[in-house]
């Protein structure tokens, strides 16, 4: 972590201006050096200095640098090797993400994103726990947005499993939300990852959720929406997916629920449609290797009503 990181993070513009600047520069302090003593060049036009001029306060920069080292906070920036490969591919990717837990781990195996509905059914909770379960005795990566619901559902099962999984933010990496989720944050932060592209003490102002989507798909192989309305975020991950050239899984619901309404239209517009765990494993083509799960759980009597296993 270095206060050139931080000064290139907060400044206000666009991740692709920044991208360019990285992809054709060694590092964010050759930019600082080019935005302050080279005047004329190609590559930082007079605006774009304007904002990387007012963006430098080096005693604020070295007071948050300070406070990060204090925090356990660090720092990946993209021309670093840590920062995820996966992310890397986006075109939109973040400068720089604040993380705290293992960050190497999310791309040293497949990921698979899982997100839904933060008023979830029970139905869809055990489809979550299903699905989040059998993954990660795969050895395969949990990313979800640690909201409410589904979302947390993955979390939580992923940890019991002994699995690795990743939280992606969208406010700050100090920043707790929902609140009831600090002993999840703490179990993240030790055994998997916090990721966050929003400067340290940003609130969950509700803008910045569709923000950080892009790195829910961008770190994922694969997307997976286990219910979402008509309006959901959860389709907003699934779209910027889509433009990131990831698969789509919907689980099915049905037509009487209103959380199942975002997922069957996902389906009826050409998602993958979940109904066995070897639907996932093809995707990813990996073999896929039943665990005593299956076997062993009982269904409950919606469940054998409706047969959903």
């Amino acid at each position: 972590m270095n206060i050139y990181d931080l000064w290139f993070s907060s400044i206000k513009l666009s991740n692709k201006i920044k991208l360019y600047l990285l992809k054709n520069m060694i590092s964010t302090e050759e930019i600082w050096n080019y935005a302050f003593y080279v005047k004329d060049n190609i590559i930082i036009n007079e605006k774009v200095r304007y904002y990387m001029k007012k963006a430098w306060d080096k005693v604020q920069l070295e007071a948050l640098q300070k406070y990060l080292l204090n925090e356990g906070i660090q720092t990946a920036g993209f021309n670093e090797n840590i920062y995820p490969k996966n992310l890397k591919n986006i075109s939109d990717a973040p400068a720089v993400i604040f993380y705290r837990g293992n960050i190497k781990k999310v791309s040293e195996s497949f990921s698979v994103g899982i997100v839904g509905s933060r008023n979830c059914s029970v139905y869809g909770e055990n489809v979550t726990e299903m699905i989040s379960r059998e993954l990660s005795k795969n050895n395969i990566n949990i990313i979800s947005g640690m909201a409410r619901g589904i979302d947390s559902f993955a979390h939580k099962v992923c940890i019991r499993q002994g699995g690795y999984t990743c939280a992606v933010l969208g406010c700050g990496i100090d920043v707790i939300y929902p609140k009831e989720n600090k002993k999840l944050y703490d179990i993240i932060s030790e055994n998997g990852c916090v990721i966050s592209e929003f400067l340290p003490g940003t609130q969950p102002l509700p803008k910045n959720f569709p923000i950080r989507n892009r790195i829910i798909s961008g770190l994922s192989d694969l997307i997976v929406v286990v219910e979402a309305g008509e309006k959901s975020g959860s389709l907003i991950t699934a779209s910027l997916a889509l433009e990131q050239g990831k698969d789509i899984v919907a689980v099915p619901g049905t037509i009487f629920s209103k959380q199942s309404l975002g997922t069957n239209k996902l389906i009826r517009d050409g998602a993958y449609i979940f109904t066995d765990f070897k639907d996932l494993f093809q995707i990813l083509n990996m073999d896929y290797i039943c665990t005593n799960y299956q076997k062993s759980r009982k269904m409950t009597g919606i469940e054998k009503k409706f047969m959903i296993i």
